[in-house]
């Protein structure tokens, strides 16, 4: 896993300069906020990262169109994002205040950022 998250970060690196954003490590351990509706590859995918908070790297995840359902998100560590989501990792070095489309399995990626996920 070490080879692979040393890879992850490179990349991370990368798309965070493509872009012109400073890198923000998302650790493994901490926990995003997930729609379970991701997990079944439902495309186009949506991301946002608010400032982190105690152990969450202030990403919220989700899969077609949101809901503003309480039980909508629903916290999953980072690393089992492996799984669930690998398109989005790559982005996952974005700073706060940064938002994510994917959509065509990848074909397609828009980030921009969006100072108002700043103001928490």
């Amino acid at each position: 896993m070490e080879n692979n998250q040393t890879s992850l970060i490179k990349r991370q690196k990368e798309i965070c300069d493509k872009y012109g954003f400073e890198f923000e490590p998302s650790a493994l351990n901490f926990k995003v906020g997930i729609s379970v509706n991701v997990k079944d590859n439902e495309q186009p995918i949506h991301a946002l990262r608010h400032p982190g908070k105690d152990d969450t790297t202030g990403w919220y995840i989700w899969a077609g169109e949101y809901s503003e359902q309480d039980d909508f998100f629903q916290p999953l560590h980072t690393v089992h994002l492996l799984n669930w989501c690998p398109l989005i990792l790559p982005y996952l070095g974005l700073p706060a205040g940064c938002r994510v489309l994917i959509a065509e399995n990848g074909n397609y990626v828009d980030v921009w950022e969006d100072s108002t996920l700043l103001n928490v």
